[in-house]
């Protein structure tokens, strides 16, 4: 994935928010033993990013789709008050039973649940309301689990959706990739629609914050 900002501009911006929690650093270091992806993980200034939002949103409720190692979870999680609750949707079951392992050492135990399976059906099982979702995972399948986002979210509620710059991919109109031409519908479709406020942000490989008008 190409990088967006520069390294040493990322680097920089890294060292100066607040630190991870030392389970999460060491979950970030075992990620790139247990994977050949570990770009996957949100990674340490995007997890400050994502605890910010929930602390700043109050959230209760916090819904994650996709949690690979579990690196977001626990990221947000350290946001939930003490009844607040997270679900994080995992088709992988190695990648599910790895977050578990760290789920398990954290304070937050209690309060994380990995459900493994197709996250739309996932999604389609639960009720409203959640005050925070986090979505980052299949690119093509972006839009399906935003509708569902948007019928879980309860008022005043935010949503997060990683990698909607696709490494700048998506200005290379010759790029006709799957997961890039369905990045850019998915961000056609949000600004184009009347039912939400949104921003696109450039930060890691690009977040897109929505909140229902």
């Amino acid at each position: 994935m190409p990088e967006i900002t520069d390294p040493e501009i990322d680097a920089y911006s890294a060292a100066h928010s607040s630190a991870e929690p030392g389970l999460l650093a060491e979950l970030a270091h075992a990620t790139h033993d247990f994977s050949d992806m570990p770009q996957m993980m949100v990674g340490r200034l995007e997890g400050r990013f994502l605890k910010m939002l929930v602390a700043t949103v109050r959230a209760r409720r916090v819904l994650e789709v996709g949690t690979f190692t579990g690196y977001s979870a626990l990221s947000m999680a350290e946001a939930l008050p003490p009844d607040g609750e997270l679900v994080t949707c995992e088709l992988n079951e190695r990648h599910a039973e790895f977050a578990r392992s760290f789920v398990a050492r954290s304070p937050h135990r209690d309060q994380i649940r990995v459900v493994v399976g197709p996250a739309l059906e996932t999604l389609k099982s639960l009720e409203p309301a959640f005050d925070f979702v986090f979505i980052d995972a299949d690119k093509p399948s972006n839009q399906l689990y935003y509708e569902e986002a948007l019928r879980l979210l309860a008022p005043g509620g935010l949503i997060a959706v990683d990698n909607v710059l696709r490494g700048g991919r998506v200005l290379d109109a010759s790029d006709t990739s799957e997961g890039v031409v369905a990045t850019r519908r998915f961000n056609d479709h949000v600004a184009e629609d009347e039912r939400v406020d949104s921003v696109l942000l450039p930060i890691r490989d690009g977040v897109m914050l929505v909140r229902r008008r």
